[in-house]
């Protein structure tokens, strides 16, 4: 589904919010009432797709924080304009859209592919000095924080996801002007390919609904070779959607 499309199906729903408008008795003065459940959930769909698809500072959206304060009819109405507004720029391809950029992910992805190059360099200190050796998941996270810092300034570790089937999940790092969730993991006895896919498969279902997170990098760092075939996973999770880009990459 195209941005155009699915503000065009915000349009719709927002039709169906009005049709849900009871008019006030005779002698009953205020405003008429809506379906104040439908309302509030159409109005936080139209919320995150302007976030997701707009800059932060679009009027489109300031308009859209303005306009949709009371559940009634005039502001749902004023509401469906916006969208009408938005979806029509977007057709003519007319609007800045909020993306984190190809030279965002590309650096991100360079990162993870010389990732276990930075590891072996690490071990080779001289004088046989103490260094970081990279054992666990934690010693992955550690390292690619400070690698991160090469081309980037704002990296928010340890966030937390929405609910997910019950559960939340630790977002490893959000670059939140890019909009990229980097997840890191690093295999271990019990942690094989079968149970990496498991649990990649659960992560992307997560990441889905953050606001924050149109693009989420995989990185599984797999020194020791547990996984037989590292490409076929990748081919099998990697996806490009309307909502989010998801990049798996398995190395060395």
């Amino acid at each position: 589904m195209t941005h155009a499309e699915k503000a065009e199906m915000l349009i719709q729903k927002g039709h169906s919010v009005l049709a849900t408008h009871s008019p006030n008795p005779p002698g009953v003065f205020g405003f008429p009432t809506l379906n104040s459940g439908a309302f509030s959930a159409w109005k936080t769909q139209c919320l995150t797709f302007l976030e997701r698809v707009l800059p932060s500072n679009s009027p489109y959206i300031r308009s859209f924080r303005d306009e949709i304060q009371e559940g009634y009819c005039g502001v749902v109405e004023s509401g469906i304009g916006i969208l009408k507004s938005v979806k029509e720029d977007l057709e003519a391809d007319e609007l800045e859209q909020r993306s984190a950029g190809p030279a965002a992910i590309d650096r991100v992805v360079s990162i993870c592919d010389r990732f276990h190059l930075a590891t072996r360099q690490l071990r080779s200190q001289h004088d046989d000095r103490d260094t970081l050796n990279v054992q666990d998941e934690y010693d992955v996270q550690d390292l690619l924080h400070a690698l991160l810092h090469l081309f980037f300034d704002d990296i928010r570790p340890e966030e937390w996801t929405p609910s997910y089937a019950g559960q939340s999940s630790r977002m490893d790092f959000l670059l939140k002007p890019e909009q990229i969730v980097v997840k890191t993991k690093k295999t271990r006895k019990g942690l094989d390919a079968k149970a990496v896919g498991s649990q990649l498969i659960e992560d992307i279902a997560r990441y889905q609904t953050h606001p924050d997170c149109k693009t989420l990098i995989c990185f599984v760092y797999d020194p020791d070779g547990r996984i037989a075939n590292p490409r076929g996973i990748e081919n099998d999770l990697n996806r490009s959607e309307d909502d989010l880009l998801v990049k798996v990459l398995i190395r060395p």
